[in-house]
Order: structure tokens, then C-alpha cells, then sequence
């Protein structure tokens, strides 16, 4: 077999800096350990795009204001702005937002930054400025996973039926 290196093909430990078009992975409404609420998005960088960090994962969270105890509506209508979804339509929940926006694409960019909190030191990949996608047409394909105990192809969930098991 032959083989020739390519220094542009390599791992750096992370995403870089920069702009990459990303699709909605998940949004679900989850809590820290101590019981800070917030929605944590994932976004996955597209493999059907001609740009590095394909299939690289960015964590974006929206947190819930302690003061008040709600989300902050401007961070979600910016999500859905740029994931052009419709002003005209009414969702009976927050489940059924994040269901209508899986899969969306988007343009995102990131940096990395370090911070402090309660005395140690971070490094994190922060989304800076979102974006509207210039290729709509998404044909990444999601690497199979298991989640919550259920196979997934294609992001898809796959139904396990009784006589699907060997015993």
C-alpha cells in the first residue's frame, strides 16, 4: 500500500477558530449536577461540506436565568432565524420546537476561549455569531451511535421488535 502524508488532513485536538456550516443534532432540556437548568444544543459539522472538523461536535447551551427562572427567548428565535424557520407558526411546546429544528442547517462561528469559574480554569469552544447557511441542501450523513440504549442509523431511530433478539 502506498502512502503519502497530507500535513492539511491532521487532528488537532479540537475545532479550530473559524466558520463551518453545521446541522441541528439535538436539542434537548436538561440540568447540571446541581440543578442549573438550561437547553443544550448540539451541533454537528456537516461531513457533505468541503471544510475541516467534519463530524466535530459543537455544545451550545442556553440557560435558564436565575433571577427569573425562564430561558432566553432572544438565543432560541436567533437558533430558529437562522435555521429559517416560520414566524407564522405556533408550537404547543418546547419538545416541539426542538423536534422542528433537528436536522436544520445553520453557519456558525466559533472560538475558543478560556474563562474561570469558582476558581478553576476552562477552555471552551464558544458559538460567536450564527449564521444563515449558503448550502441548504443537507446531505451529511450521521454516524450510527447508540443512544439511551436504542441503535440509531442515520440519526434515525431503528425499532427493536421481540422477534428482532436472538433469546
Amino acid at each position: 500500500m502506498a502512502f503519502k502524508f497530507d500535513f492539511e488532513d491532521t487532528f488537532e485536538g479540537g475545532l479550530a477558530d473559524g466558520t463551518y456550516e453545521v446541522v441541528i443534532q439535538s436539542m434537548t432540556e436538561t440540568a447540571t449536577p446541581n440543578g442549573a437548568e438550561h437547553i443544550a444544543v448540539v451541533l454537528v459539522v456537516r461531513n457533505d461540506v468541503d471544510q475541516k472538523g467534519k463530524n466535530a461536535l459543537v455544545f451550545h447551551n442556553i440557560w435558564k436565568a436565575k433571577a427569573t427562572g425562564k430561558y432566553n427567548k432572544s438565543m432560541i428565535n436567533t437558533i430558529g432565524k437562522y435555521a429559517k424557520m416560520s414566524a407564522d407558526k405556533e408550537y404547543n411546546s418546547l419538545q416541539d420546537v426542538f423536534d422542528d429544528l433537528e436536522r436544520k442547517p445553520l453557519k456558525i462561528t466559533v472560538k475558543n476561549e478560556s474563562s474561570e469559574y469558582n476558581g478553576k480554569n476552562y477552555e471552551n469552544l464558544n458559538v460567536k455569531r450564527w449564521g444563515f447557511t449558503a448550502l441548504p441542501n443537507v446531505q451529511h450523513a450521521f454516524k450510527n451511535k447508540e443512544q439511551d440504549g436504542t441503535f440509531m442509523e442515520d440519526g434515525l431511530p431503528i425499532d427493536i421488535t421481540e422477534d428482532d433478539l436472538p433469546f
